[in-house]
């Protein structure tokens, strides 16, 4: 499972930001997937040379769509794509009809629509219109767009040359626009002449809608380009322009006195709106800032109003690292075509290269275009090349192409396939074998097993090099050169130097203080490379600094690590709740005995339960907010409900739906009984259940301040301010009074050898009294949709919060909880305001981990929150620490935590 989610990573996009370097998938001229009905032309010579015959590579009527010979009036060829497409590429050939043709365009232009009426042209960076074209009649010519476009329809209109006949064939590159957007409106950008620095032009240069009255009207430009400004504005990637090109950017003076920028945006239908994201500047010393805050209004369709209640987010300003970032806008799932949003000034300047959403609606990978791979990125080729389907091949520019290469190219195919079945197969038995291998009682030693990560194909290849030579003995040719281990992921360039980048690994040290990596089942168990030591500021942090026991007079290991039983990968079963939430892992043996047991809650009346709200769902199960009349009465004495003051009880009920599986009904009923098992003020907890009849039903508690993470991004810290202006805050000991709960909490879980796999403030609920309960519904619902990975419907990831050896090793331990524990301390103490590694995308949070496993000081960590004391911060420290024995266990954080609740 592990190696199928290496595999498909390229595959997938970044959320909210498509990367034209790889969005360059054939959209489906040569392989029929654009039907004949969707291509057209101004005109043709004959029916043989119809609009039909314009598909690169194919010789189908007379070779290629020709235009009549009417140079007075311009020819296009049309092509209408079906959907909203963001298009990168457009590769041409002339007619060659098996060396009967010899025509072609030297030169054509381009021209563009999103809804088929509104026709515009496409210019490059510097505002040419012309692409350069053919120079025989059978070569392919590829032409990347700089910049891209988004559209539904394309013109190629051939600029004729010398009185030459023209004739054409085409392929067009792109992906699937996800966003929706089809326009956006803003102020125009400004001027910005900094002392001592070039001028720098902050305006939308790309812009293809109107200008009117000091406004951009009605179109697309660099904010949905792809292209991701610099830290440093005054650079700018690539295309040889002028400074601050990647930006557009506003003055706050020069918009009056209102202090805010105000941007509108148009979609292509009403969609379910979760998030925005927005990459803005922070070069504070140059007094650039992100913005503030943000307030979006919401309109359903033209002819209505703007719906009063906007959605409001105030960000966590930064003056302390100047890097351009991704803030993180939540919009509450809010269905709307229209969106209106003001970004208020938090200094002179503000200043955004792209801006992205995500729907409900949104698919992460087009269909169309799963299947085939993207092509190779090139400018203008100078090499003239044929390319057929997804094979590009190189042909001499004097030599015309040979119909005999097909069987060839046929034999290729069929030869790869059957590479893939054995491949396959091979795992498939690799994996059967290791299974057998576990059950054996015999030691592996470190020699007998390396790893090599390959960057091409970004998958993890076991690999047993030949058994080394015994003593007296000379070694035999190269076998016995040892593999080097090559990097698994590059970085973005803005994070890393790319020249470092390549690299290699250092080889494995067979030292006594390293081991072999070994992946052992399908569930990779791991032994470590390295068990380093704690240095004194870690012992500091994570105990002297604390709490008692002092913890400079013992070993990390005495500190913080518990005798638990470990259980081997084997021993656990995981279980997905039916809901779409993320159950514990038990140990199998606990599963094993509460399965041979009945249910020990109570059955409650389900009429009793009044629906008020559903809070998230899955694939055969939902989550509801209920209130449940008479349930202290119900549960009796003892009751673990808190007392209400006459107020109704408000219950979370997991509900199964009716058309779920027999296997769906099963796992339902061992979550039941591993829910009743659990009993910790700090752990929500099952009060009784609707087994009797169907559908199944489990109430849980649920508190009336909702989940921890709405709750922070609600308030400020606490001050004399927020007390003057009635402001909702909370103070630095409420902090630590949550963090210490939830590590007692977890403390428990880890008692039980339970591991939750989905710690985050989203999955704490909290009370009105500020009692934190841990619970498991983030991952149902949709206002945390973004907050997981996707990788096309088979599995839900929540990567930001998980540890390395989680994401490339599939080893969810205690150790791992601890390591989101340290992410939700962080969460905590920035009070929710930015989703952790905003400067990442999620396939560079995953690209981070391959640093985290080669332990070459390149890694990325979370950043020391403002609020958060600086002992603190060693000890998040101490949870993302790479090695599994370094980290301090739940019971050594709670130790460290509590004291300080109280000072």
């Amino acid at each position: 499972m592990h190696l199928f989610l290496l595999l498909i990573l390229p595959a997938t996009a970044a959320f909210g930001q498509i990367d034209p370097a790889h969005c360059r998938y054939a959209l489906g001229m040569e392989d029929g997937r654009i039907t004949d009905h969707d291509i057209t032309a101004s005109s043709q010579w004959y029916e043989t040379t119809g609009p039909q015959y314009a598909r690169m590579n194919r010789e189908e009527g007379d070779g290629a769509w020709c235009p009549e010979d009417n140079p007075s009036d311009p020819q296009y060829l049309q092509v209408d794509l079906g959907k909203l497409t963001f298009l990168t590429v457009v590769g041409t050939q002339g007619r060659y009809a098996r060396y009967s043709g010899n025509e072609f365009a030297r030169a054509y232009r381009l021209n563009y629509s999103r809804d088929g009426l509104l026709w515009k042209s496409w210019r490059n960076r510097l505002g040419n219109m012309v692409m350069e074209g053919n120079k025989n009649a059978y070569t392919s010519l590829i032409n990347d767009l700089h910049p891209p476009i988004i559209t539904r329809y394309v013109r190629l209109i051939p600029v004729p040359k010398l009185s030459t006949t023209v004739c054409m064939r085409v392929e067009l590159y792109g992906c699937l626009w996800e966003d929706g957007l089809i326009s956006y409106s803003a102020p125009e950008g400004q001027l910005m002449m900094p002392p001592g620095y070039p001028i720098a032009s902050l305006n939308d240069s790309t812009y293809d809608g109107a200008h009117e009255r000091r406004r951009l009207l009605g179109g697309l430009g660099q904010l949905t380009d792809g292209v991701i400004g610099l830290d440093d504005f005054l650079l700018t990637r690539q295309y040889h322009v002028w400074p601050g090109y990647d930006y557009l950017g506003w003055r706050n003076d020069s918009l009056g006195s209102q202090g805010f920028v105000e941007m509108e945006f148009v979609f292509d239908r009403k969609r379910n709106f979760t998030s925005m994201k927005v990459h803005s500047n922070n070069m504070f010393r140059r007094s650039v800032k992100i913005f503030s805050s943000v307030s979006c209004w919401f309109k359903p369709r033209l002819i209505a109003d703007w719906e009063a209640e906007p959605v409001s987010f105030k960000t966590v300003l930064d003056d302390r690292n100047p890097s351009a970032r991704y803030v993180t806008v939540p919009l509450n799932r809010r269905a709307a075509k229209f969106l209106r949003c003001r970004f208020y000034f938090a200094d002179f300047w503000m200043m955004f290269s792209e801006i992205s959403f995500q729907s409900e609606d949104t698919i992460l990978l087009d269909p169309i275009v799963s299947t085939v791979p993207p092509i190779k990125k090139e400018s203008t080729m100078s090499t003239p090349s044929v390319m057929t389907g997804n094979i590009t091949a190189n042909v001499s520019a004097s030599d015309p192409p040979d119909d005999g290469n097909t069987p060839i190219l046929i034999g290729c195919l069929v030869t790869i396939i059957l590479m893939l079945v054995i491949i396959i197969v091979l795992i498939l038995w690799c994996q059967y074998v290791c299974k057998v291998l576990e059950k054996a009682p015999r030691r592996i030693l470190d020699e007998e097993v390396t790893v090599r990560l390959s960057s091409c194909s970004d998958t993890i290849i076991l690999q047993t090099p030949p058994v080394p030579p015994r003593s007296g003995h000379a070694p035999t040719g190269p076998a016995n050169t040892d593999p080097h281990y090559e990097r698994v992921f590059l970085l973005d360039p803005q994070y890393q130097n790319p020249a470092v980048l390549r690299n290699k690994l250092p080889e494995l040290s067979q030292s006594a203080e390293a081991s072999a990596l070994l992946l052992g089942n399908p569930l990779y168990d791991l032994l470590l490379l390295t068990s380093c030591h704690m240095t004194s500021g870690w012992l500091r942090a994570c105990g002297g600094g604390y709490a008692e026991p002092d913890v400079t007079q013992c070993t990390p290991h005495q500190c913080f690590h518990s005798n638990a039983p470990h259980y081997a990968e084997t021993d656990i079963v995981r279980l997905q709740g039916v809901t779409g939430s993320n159950m514990y892992a038990v140990p199998a043996l606990t599963v094993d005995s509460l399965t041979r047991k009945d249910i020990s809650a109570a059955e409650f009346p389900r009429q009793q339960l009044i629906f008020r709200e559903k809070l998230g769902e899955g694939q055969f199960g939902e989550v509801h907010l209920c209130e449940a009349e008479g349930l202290p009465e119900f549960l009796g004495e003892g009751s673990p409900l808190p007392d209400r003051d006459g107020r109704s009880v408000l219950v979370a009920v997991k509900q199964l739906r009716a058309d779920a599986t027999s296997q769906a009904r099963n796992d339902f009923l061992k979550e039941i009984k591993i829910m009743s098992r659990l009993n910790d003020p700090n752990i929500i907890r099952l009060l009784c259940v609707c087994v009797s009849s169907d559908p199944l039903c489990m109430v849980t508690e649920y508190m009336e301040n909702g989940d921890l993470n709405m709750f922070l991004s609600q308030r400020e810290i606490e001050s004399t301010l927020t007390h003057a202006n009635n402001i909702p805050s909370v103070s630095l000991s409420d902090l630590l009074h949550m963090s210490v709960q939830i590590s007692s909490g977890m403390k428990y879980l880890a008692s039980l050898n339970f591991v939750h796999r989905d710690l985050a403030t989203r999955n704490c609920l909290l009370d009105r009294r500020l009692t934190i309960k841990i619970s498991d519904f983030g991952m149902s619902r949709n206002l945390y949709s973004s907050d997981y990975y996707r990788i096309q419907g088979r599995a839900v990831l929540p990567i930001r919060w998980m540890a390395w050896e989680s994401i490339l090793l599939g080893k969810f331990t205690t150790a791992s909880d601890v390591w989101a524990f340290g992410v939700t301390l962080w969460e905590i103490f920035t009070l929710c305001k930015e989703q952790p590694y905003s400067l990442l995308s999620d396939e560079q949070v995953i690209e981070n981990t391959g640093e985290f496993f080669r332990n070459q000081g390149r890694q990325i960590f979370l950043y020391g929150p403002p609020l958060c004391p600086p002992s603190l911060f060693e000890l998040m420290m101490c949870c993302w620490s790479r090695d599994i024995p370094d980290r301090p266990t739940f019971e050594g954080l709670y130790q460290a935590l509590k004291p300080h609740v109280n000072q």
